[in-house]
């Protein structure tokens, strides 16, 4: 059964079970943000959760929705109706093979992706809801090619993953000429231990990394609502 959630400023996301979003999602859209007219990029958009909150916060450059499940990214296109919200254009297709060549390769400014987290371990039964947490349609070297791909030199990439996976992140950034250059931990209250960190990447620049002060949820940093 659909339901809505609505943002901030009003703006009003349908999501779906096995199509929905996480506190994840709000801390990616928020640490990072396209400039107001920057041509933007959300990978794994799933019902759309990212370009809306960007949206909802004032963007209005042209921004691609990419999800491969077809039921998440027509809730997107729904919502993208519903709040008038044409300059977000959903696109249901594998970002393994976006932007491999064509007139939209290297031509974003931003480009963003809350990615599949599970290489292994207990998979749901339901088989959209496993996709979207395992790494079988979307690995990080999958995700990192794609932003490569469609960024323009000098454009951002920004990414959330679990922790234990923060070596693998920072290393297959670099390769894709993607340099790491701010980086943050979410933790549920200080002094607990992180669950999550966000990073964002620059294309073609030089190394520098500096570490911003933590994402801490007690203290509000991904409420939402009315």
């Amino acid at each position: 059964m659909n339901s809505v959630e609505i943002l901030d400023h009003g703006t009003r996301v349908h999501t779906a079970q096995g199509a929905g979003f996480g506190t994840d999602a709000l801390l990616l859209a928020r640490f990072a943000t396209p400039k107001l007219r920057e041509r933007a990029l959300d990978l794994c958009s799933g019902c759309g959760i990212v370009a809306l909150i960007w949206h909802d916060a004032g963007h209005r450059g042209p921004c691609t929705a990419l999800e491969l499940d077809p039921d998440a990214s027509a809730l997107c296109a729904q919502s993208v109706q519903e709040n008038d919200a044409g300059h977000i254009t959903p696109l249901c297709a594998d970002l393994r093979d976006f932007c491999r060549a064509g007139p939209e390769q290297g031509t974003y400014d931003f480009a963003a992706c809350n990615p599949p987290y599970f290489a292994a371990g207990p998979r749901s039964p339901d088989p959209v809801r496993a996709a979207a947490r395992h790494t079988d349609t979307c690995t990080l070297a999958d995700a990192v090619g794609a932003a490569a791909r469609a960024l323009r030199e000098g454009g951002r990439f920004v990414l959330c993953q679990r922790p234990d996976q923060l070596v693998e992140v920072l290393c297959a950034l670099r390769a894709a000429r993607l340099e790491p250059k701010r980086l943050a931990f979410a933790r549920q209250r200080p002094g607990s231990t992180p669950w999550l960190f966000v990073v964002e990447a620059q294309k073609g620049r030089r190394p520098g990394l500096r570490l911003e002060p933590d994402l801490v949820i007690e203290s509000g940093v991904a409420r939402y609502g009315q």
